[in-house]
């Protein structure tokens, strides 16, 4: 089997103007799009050998969220906050097995760079989107982009048409 990279990109954050970059928390809708993220990878059984996320609270909060779901406890990696390379990526990545699935969460441009470095994928990201990377040796291919609407529908109860 070969190692996932499952990238997450933050939810909406309040305005640059309103506070200092670093310290630009969630929005409303950035937390249920964080939430929403969760549930759509648990509802995918997706099991994870670690998250990593940038130290900025809005990724830091995203990863909070969407891990409340996933059974694991984000862990800060300074190299998420600011220019986060395919190198990290497979840095990261080399810290766990060989079938791991690792979770990122974080910041454009950076993770629609990892993707391409990784995979020669060209990803539109949105703020609450998903991408995940096979990565086989020096090889990586693009498994899944999910959009955060595409997150939502997939972690919503499913409701039963029976006949009560």
């Amino acid at each position: 089997m070969a190692q996932q990279l499952w990238l997450l990109r933050h939810g909406e954050a309040v305005p640059h103007d309103s506070k200092p970059d670093p310290e630009r928390e969630l929005t409303g809708r950035g937390e249920r799009q964080a939430k929403a993220a969760g549930a759509g990878l648990a509802r995918l059984g997706l099991e994870l050998g670690a998250c990593y996320t940038s130290p900025l609270v809005r990724a830091a909060d995203t990863a909070r969220l969407a891990c409340e779901a996933l059974n694991v406890e984000p862990a800060i990696e300074d190299a998420l906050a600011n220019g986060f390379d395919a190198r990290d990526a497979r840095e990261l990545l080399a810290r766990h097995g060989a079938d791991a699935r690792v979770l990122v969460v974080g910041h454009e441009p950076s993770f629609s760079q990892v993707v391409h470095d990784l995979s020669g994928a060209r990803v539109d990201f949105k703020k609450g989107g998903i991408a995940a990377v096979r990565v086989d040796g020096s090889r990586g291919e693009l498994v899944v982009l999910l959009r955060p609407r595409e997150l939502e529908t997939m972690g919503e109860p499913e409701t039963s048409t029976a006949p009560g």
